[in-house]
């Protein structure tokens, strides 16, 4: 019997979410990449300062963009409210600007956190290295 309410969540929270999107082949596509464990939440906030209603991917028109997503990552101690050790949840935006995205392609966003210092990079399809973090900013 107990067996029921959880099948009734499971199938409620399931139907919460939407598909993605099938990606436009006029379009290019970024998905979302956190290497490490102690990083717990990257999706996309703004698209050339416009919000997003959906934060699980990018898709935009070939050209240039300013892509700004919301980071947040767990740090471990660093003053402030953690004086005694412990971690904290640092909650940051990351701005990259990419002046090339061509139609079809698609790249990977991956974030990380070093320290207390989080970092982004775009790769494009052959894995290289082609944006990183121009500017960040971390609200703890």
């Amino acid at each position: 019997m107990r067996r029921l309410p959880l099948l009734l969540i499971i199938t409620a929270s399931a139907g919460c979410q939407a598909p993605m999107p099938a990606a436009s082949p006029q379009m290019a596509w970024v998905d979302f990449s956190m290497p490490f464990p102690n990083d717990r939440v990257l999706m996309a906030e703004r698209l050339d300062n416009q919000r997003l209603r959906d934060g699980r991917f990018f898709q935009v028109s070939p050209g240039s963009h300013e892509l700004m997503v919301r980071f947040d990552y767990e740090a471990n101690g660093g003053g402030g409210m953690s004086m005694m050790g412990g971690t904290t949840v640092r909650q940051c935006y990351l701005t990259i600007h990419y002046a090339d995205f061509e139609a079809g392609q698609r790249y990977v966003l991956e974030a990380r956190s070093m320290a207390l210092t989080p970092e982004a990079r775009l790769y494009n399809a052959q894995g290289q290295v082609v944006a990183q973090v121009s500017e960040f900013y971390c609200l703890m």
